[in-house]
């Protein structure tokens, strides 16, 4: 094996996505020395396999569900032919948004003064690591004062059902050679359920069997349930309720309803989206010794392990695995071995779920503000009554706020509808600042906009809504 000449460093990053990458660059600007490891493409699950790739398969059914809608008649007056699918182009589009993103996060860490060492780490130490291609040869010793872990998670798979010809992962999914006709999609998380849609709005025939007894069992089930109806409106069979036994290319996936009877779903495909767990194996992990919270590594409100000068952040520090969490962390690691006084305490982290319709919590629901002791009011503005979502086709749905009884300071706020992971920036940034009920409702919204529900719901909790 060739050996080349040892690197010292004041932080060494293991890992290349939004935690890892945006860490280093931070780290970079504040003039830290420091070297990124990655053994595959930056930009991590994020950028390469999960958010913008999904994100970019969703718009393209999209596309394609509005064109065959105007060939079948359109309400707005537009003629169409009936339209066909190129799978192969999309998949071709699709990685050419990948490739811009992620060569763009190796012109930032350039610019940032970052040495990437593309290899895999495997940790001798808290203050050592060395480093191999993947062809094993060109080990490289990386000595550093601080280490950080943003190792990511990784799909989790059924043991009767393991990743692997006509079971797909959610990476298998996003990159089909041709598309199935018949879809078996096992999970009905926000994975499972936003590329489920996908896959119908494609063409393709989509069951989904979910161990739960309804879809998005994270999410409130007032949230969930302009979803339910969209997804049988669509015409995607749902198995709630129901466990899988396993699969075989002849019958298809065997199920398990609740009153213990069995049934065989056929399908091309299976795409098993039944959650992601943390990266924690395979990198010499184990030799550190760090505290663990279940399967996560356990850090405090610093992003300290239980190691002095060991960092971790992102999904291999448990929930919520989201890509903006990881990046907060990072730029918050990166400023504290600056020197500066940083803590990672935010109000809120919004989370997404890009169905159809899209829902967003950001902050405290009803449930959890009661669990929490607090006395809130909460009240909710339907698109029904808001005007562009009229002009959008798009009156399901709605905006709700919750705050405090006695002051009216904002604790959370929940939508789902067309679109609405957009006004998430709003949401939490009244959250982050305290805003109350009243300073909402005085804010001048733009007309017409979707943004106009979020001050009729602020009204409407103050018990003055204009528009309802």
């Amino acid at each position: 094996m060739t050996e080349k000449k040892d690197i010292t460093t004041k932080l060494l990053v293991i890992g290349g996505g939004p935690g890892g990458y945006v860490a280093a660059i931070r780290a970079g600007q504040l003039g830290i020395p420091t070297v990124l490891v990655e053994a595959s493409s930056l930009g991590g699950t994020c950028l390469n396999i999960g958010c913008i790739p999904s994100k970019a398969l969703i718009h393209a059914a999209e596309e394609f569900e509005h064109a065959r809608q105007h060939a079948a008649g359109s309400p707005l007056g537009i003629r169409a032919g009936e339209p066909t699918l190129d799978v192969a182009q999309t998949v071709r589009w699709k990685d050419g948004i990948v490739q811009r993103l992620t060569g763009g996060v190796g012109a930032l860490l350039r610019k940032a003064g970052v040495q990437v060492l593309k290899g895999w780490a495997t940790i001798e130490d808290g203050k050592t690591v060395t480093v191999r291609g993947a062809d094993g040869q060109g080990a490289q010793r990386v000595r550093c004062e601080h280490l950080l872990l943003a190792t990511g998670s990784e799909a989790v798979a059924l043991p009767s059902m393991p990743f692997g010809g006509a079971i797909w992962s959610s990476t298998d999914a996003l990159s089909p050679d041709v598309l199935p006709r018949r879809l078996v999609v096992v999970g009905a998380g926000y994975i499972g359920l936003e590329l489920g849609i996908a896959y119908r709005k494609l063409g393709v025939e989509v069951t989904v069997v979910e161990a739960a007894e309804r879809v998005l069992p994270s999410y409130d089930e007032e949230l969930t349930q302009p979803v339910l109806e969209s997804l049988r409106k669509s015409g995607v069979v749902l198995h709630l309720g129901c466990s899988v036994l396993g699969w075989d290319e002849g019958q298809g996936v065997h199920v398990r309803n609740a009153r213990a009877d069995e049934f065989a779903l056929p399908a091309d495909r299976v795409l098993v989206a039944v959650g992601r767990r943390p990266r924690t194996a395979g990198f010499g992990l184990e030799s550190l010794q760090l505290d663990m919270a279940g399967r996560h590594v356990a850090i405090d409100a610093h992003c300290r392990t239980s190691m002095r000068g060991v960092w971790a952040i992102g999904d291999v520090t448990g929930e919520p695995m989201l890509a903006h969490r990881a990046m907060a962390q990072g730029e918050c690691v990166a400023e504290q071995i600056a020197g500066h006084n940083r803590r990672f305490e935010p109000m809120a982290i919004p989370a997404v779920c890009f169905t159809d319709p899209e829902v967003v919590v950001v902050g405290r629901t009803p449930a959890e503000a009661r669990a929490a002791g607090l006395d809130c009011i909460d009240a909710a503005f339907p698109f029904s009554a808001n005007g562009r979502a009229m002009t959008l086709e798009s009156t399901g749905g709605f905006v709700r706020v919750v705050a405090r009884k006695d002051n009216h300071l904002i604790v959370g706020w929940q939508a789902v509808g067309r679109g609405v992971s957009e006004l998430t920036a709003a949401f939490g940034q009244s959250i982050e600042m305290g805003a109350r009920l009243e300073d909402v409702a005085h804010t001048i919204h733009a007309h017409p906009t979707l943004g106009e529900a979020v001050q009729e719901a602020a009204l409407r909790a103050l018990g003055r809504a204009v528009h309802i």
